[in-house]
């Protein structure tokens, strides 16, 4: 009998580690009992049981977009808005403070980032992007393992009648090598709830002991799980709940440490508990997404949705119901919450789901267009009640989602169009070209996402290229970097002699003027237009004029006309792809454009031959384009808010521009000081919050000349010349009488802006630094980086509060002080090195540098008080001799060495070595010489041999050591120390 117990328990051991999914409908039902209860009565009942049972504050779910905490894309878990809390770091004023029992339902994400369910959706029953965490809480020891297992165990089986024989438990069963027990606390409570033994299983740190990151609080965790078979044949189980009890805080090196207060974290998801509650084979045929499966089946033209998977799922069919279910709940979750389809961190992940359901929705289940938009209403019908910023935003919504849909489609159809194109030309064992995949993708030109083209291309049983994906993707991170800090003349350049031989020939300056053609949308985004244009020339990468390139070669183009921006006034240069005419599924990637006397080279690699005199249409890359022109409005306001902070006089000295961050060189006296930085950031900000109108005009360069106000660099402007005004139109910011360009941004420049500010979004200065004296250099972020960057600031500054509040309270202990002063330590890494405001960051520093002068200051004190009392004790323990050797408590390495110096102090002719015993077998070991004693007699050779004996390495001089080991036997290593002190002495 115990054979076989064992070898269930092994079996049910691997099978939790598999993490099982629901079976699909071919297997018998669930149950048929408890009976059926809504997803949002399910909801309920969660929120009212710890309410009104046990006296929890309910509070709203966070939004998904994180605030203030870089290392997440999205919200993932119910206790991330409760991480200062953990950490210790939560200001002690803050509404949270006072929280003691906490219970909600959060809404969480996990596409991207370390928890990733995005390729997994839809492949399986049980896999979301989008999912809701129930979880209750205790903070600071309110209660803990025993009340924990008791209310969960209360809710299942009464509140939500699931039988008892249905539900297993497991528990942590220790890490000998961190030290740690089994928790047979959790055992018994689990086994005096009437558990079974058979239905309580211990597993290792991997399964049941919760972290929440490489340092911080964690503690051993209890899972409830769920037996899907219902005692048929060998259990399935699913986990349901996680109980988590934080009693340890993982420091830096790797040890835990008891935490001065414990905490209780749980969690639980929705879906699965629903799916459990109505006895179904699947979340996705649960109420939550019956009505969504529904609307898609009434919108497409597709078959009823069966919930199949795998190879019985053929045409993919009810894979695409899932994933465009799915992916509209997240979409509507997340747009909800501010975070919307982007080229970057969370919002290009959004972008990816957007198209990722585009594809499943038109070519699997033949939807028609706006297809998406449309389903955005049964989402809020289904969770609106919950979340009522769905139901305020769901017009948004649908605008957002059928707009971008639209855009996508067309790229799609591309796409497909180059994929078959390319797949005719390939042998049955090539490999997909990098080449094109990473010209489909969003770091190319199409936009299709990746791992949309990688899966497209697995269904049509073609591998793709993935070391040259990979070269390509090193490619562009090189020219981000270019960009970032750009290099004379880089890439491809008309020498004098090239350009010479153009004049010679007659051949005109390129006609540039299409850059400018685009307009904003009723809907706000912006439309840019193609550009059609005749191959002039064209030049290999020595610079030679050729008549035509083949295949792979990367080459130079001259255009009669063009709408890219070549790079100049301080804006990186336009990237995009060009095509001929006629021939629309081959792509001719756009690196760069530059300006070469008034020509316009571009530089592109060419898939297959390309001769003077080809007709080609040119199109931007549309995000990047939007992105360039963000910064360089942004540019020009933070100009503007500089002069008005410090002075009419203030001067640029240069700028560059991408669509990740700006950067602003200004002549100044004196570095800015915080309040400055400050008052230019609100000042730029007022201006985007007014959503100001942008002016641009061609002029006569004669009407700038007397302009007061007007901002111009040291440098030759062409005539006419562009004039960019904010707020006003040029022809009055031009006239003299107005006084409008001291109010306003006037300058005169060639780069492609907004035309209204209001998509700045914000501006954050987030670096500053002098480059010479007289000349100090700014670095921005604009928009969601910007939010971002404010957000981050606040949560810090929270932190930093919080440290000076525990600060004043004063500390109890060592340990407590110690870890103040490291709390400290990392906040200033964290403050120095964050995206975030710099007066914020210079503020901030400048107050944890008194804090950490005040907490070593302290701990100096408490040491001191320490070790005279432990003086004291030992002194009244040994006679005045030469020799005491003796163990000690001691919380750190430097309260033992206290001990020692006073004593020798108080006892000048002895010499001392004491021994203190820490956690885990470790032993901190200091020692002392007397002066008196014989010239062979080193305290680091005494501390040495004692230390080796403990296995451990000492250090230190002839007169003073230190050192550490570990050993079990103390009076060993305490005789090891007399003998040697004795045969020396």
């Amino acid at each position: 009998m115990a054979v076989s117990v064992a070898a269930a328990t092994r079996r049910l051991r691997r099978a939790i580690r598999r993490s099982p999914t629901w079976q699909s409908p071919s297997h018998r039902p669930l149950s048929s009992e408890p009976a059926a209860a809504q997803a949002s009565a399910v909801r309920a009942a969660f929120l009212n049981f710890f309410r009104d049972r046990h006296g929890h504050r309910l509070v709203p779910s966070a939004s998904v977009r994180p605030r203030g905490d870089p290392s997440l894309l999205f919200v993932n878990a119910g206790m991330n808005q409760f991480k200062p809390i953990f950490l210790g770091t939560v200001d002690p004023r803050s509404k949270m403070a006072g929280f003691r029992r906490v219970a909600n339902s959060q809404k969480c994400v996990r596409a991207g980032g370390h928890h990733n369910d995005l390729e997994d959706v839809g492949r399986d029953l049980s896999h979301h992007t989008f999912f809701e965490m129930l979880g209750n809480w205790a903070f600071g020891g309110e209660y803990f393992k025993e009340e924990a297992c008791s209310m969960a165990w209360e809710l299942l089986t009464q509140v939500y009648g699931i039988p008892e024989e249905r539900l297993w438990v497991s528990y942590f069963d220790g890490d000998p090598k961190a030290g740690l027990d089994p928790d047979l606390e959790t055992r018994d409570i689990w086994l005096s709830l009437g558990v079974p033994a058979s239905h309580v299983l211990s597993f290792g740190p991997q399964e049941n002991f919760w972290e929440m990151g490489d340092t911080g609080p964690c503690g051993p965790c209890t899972e409830i799980h769920y037996d899907l078979a219902d005692g048929v044949g060998a259990p399935q189980l699913v986990e349901l709940w996680n109980l988590v009890f934080m009693q340890h805080n993982r420091e830096a090196d790797g040890s835990l440490q008891p935490l001065p207060q414990r905490h209780v974290d749980t969690g639980m998801g929705l879906e699965r508990l629903v799916a459990v509650l109505q006895g179904k084979h699947s979340t996705y045929d649960t109420d939550l997404f019956s009505p969504l499966l529904s609307a898609i089946h009434q919108g497409c033209r597709a078959p009823p949705y069966l919930g199949r998977v795998g190879v019985a799922d053929e045409g993919r069919t009810d894979t695409a119901y899932r994933v465009v279910a799915d992916h509209i709940r997240t979409l509507s979750i997340c747009i909800a919450d501010g975070v919307f389809p982007g080229m970057s961190g969370a919002p290009l992940v959004l972008r990816r789901i957007l198209r990722r359901a585009v594809r499943f929705s038109t070519e699997i289940l033949k939807s028609p267009p706006g297809f998406l938009g449309s389903l955005v209403p049964v989402v809020v019908e289904t969770l609106g009640d919950a979340y009522p910023e769905l139901q305020r935003s769901s017009a948004q919504i649908a605008d957002l989602v059928s707009e971008d849909e639209a855009a996508f489609l067309a790229s799609l159809q591309r796409g497909r169009r180059i994929i078959d194109r390319t797949l005719r030309s390939l042998g049955p064992s090539d490999m997909f070209p990098a080449e094109v995949a990473w010209s489909l993708s969003l770091a190319g030109d199409l936009g299709l996402p990746l791992d949309l083209v990688e899966l497209m291309l697995e269904e049509k049983g073609v591998q793709l290229d993935s070391a040259g994906l990979e070269r390509l993707a090193q490619e562009e991170a090189k020219h981000r970097a270019q960009q970032a800090e750009p290099v004379q003349k880089q890439g491809l350049w008309l020498d004098v002699h090239a350009l010479g031989e153009l004049q010679r020939r007659g051949v005109p300056p390129t006609d540039d003027s299409p850059k400018y053609d685009y307009y904003l949308r009723p809907s706000g985004g912006y439309e840019f237009g193609t550009c059609e244009a005749q191959v002039l020339q064209l030049y290999t990468e020595d610079l030679t004029a050729v008549a035509s390139v083949g295949k792979g070669q990367r080459c130079g183009l001259l255009l009669d006309k063009t709408n890219f921006y070549a790079e100049q006034g301080g804006q990186a240069s336009d990237r995009g792809y060009l095509v001929r005419a006629g021939q629309e599924d081959v792509l001719f990637p756009v690196a760069r454009a530059q300006v070469c006397g008034g020509f316009i080279l571009h530089e592109a690699v060419a898939p297959e031959c390309l001769q003077i005199g080809d007709q080609v249409q040119l199109h931007v890359d549309k995000a990047w384009r939007l992105g360039c022109m963000e910064k360089h409005t942004a540019t020009h306001l933070l100009n503007w808010a500089l002069r008005q902070t410090l002075g009419p006089g203030t001067k640029q000295q240069g700028s560059h521009l991408n669509p990740e961050r700006l950067r602003f060189d200004v002549a100044t006296q004196t570095p800015l000081t915080p309040e400055q930085l400050r008052a230019v950031e609100n000042t730029v900000q007022e201006a985007v919050g007014q959503d100001k109108a942008v002016y641009m005009e061609e002029v006569a360069l004669a009407l700038t000349a007397q302009v007061p106000g007007l901002c111009s660099l040291d440098e030759v402007y062409p005539d006419p010349v562009r004039v960019v005004s904010v707020g006003v139109p040029v022809a009055h910011a031009l006239d003299p009488a107005s006084q409008a360009a001291l109010q306003t941004s006037v300058e005169l420049c060639c780069g492609t802006h907004l035309l209204r500010t209001g998509a700045v979004g914000d501006l954050v200065i987030i670096g500053e630094r002098q480059l010479s004296k007289g000349t100090t250099r700014l670095l921005a972020v604009t928009g969601e980086q910007a939010q971002q960057a404010r957000e981050l600031g606040q949560s810090l500054a929270q932190e930093v509060k919080a440290a000076t509040e525990r600060l004043s309270q004063g500390s109890r202990d060592g340990v407590e002080a110690h870890r103040l002063s490291k709390d400290i330590g990392r906040l200033i890494e964290a403050v120095d090195t964050s995206v975030m405001p710099q007066w914020q960051r210079r503020e901030l520093l400048a107050t944890l540098k008194m804090l950490q002068r005040r907490a070593n200051t302290a701990i100096r004190k408490l040491e001191m008080g320490q070790a005279a009392k432990k003086t004291q004790e030992l002194l009244e323990r040994h006679s005045t001799g030469p020799l005491i050797v003796d163990t000690v408590s001691a919380e750190s390495l430097s309260v033992l060495v206290k001990v020692v110096r006073q004593l020798c102090e108080q006892a000048p002719n002895t010499s001392v070595l004491l021994l203190s015993p820490q956690p885990v077998g470790k032993v901190l070991c200091a020692c002392r010489v007397a002066q008196g004693a014989t010239p062979t007699f080193t305290a680091e050779a005494w501390a040495l041999a004692v230390c080796s004996h403990m296995g451990g390495k000492a250090w230190g001089s002839r007169v003073v050591a230190q050192g550490t080991g570990s050993t079990a036997d103390l009076e060993a290593a305490l005789s090891t120390a007399r003998a040697y002190a004795l045969n020396q002495l």
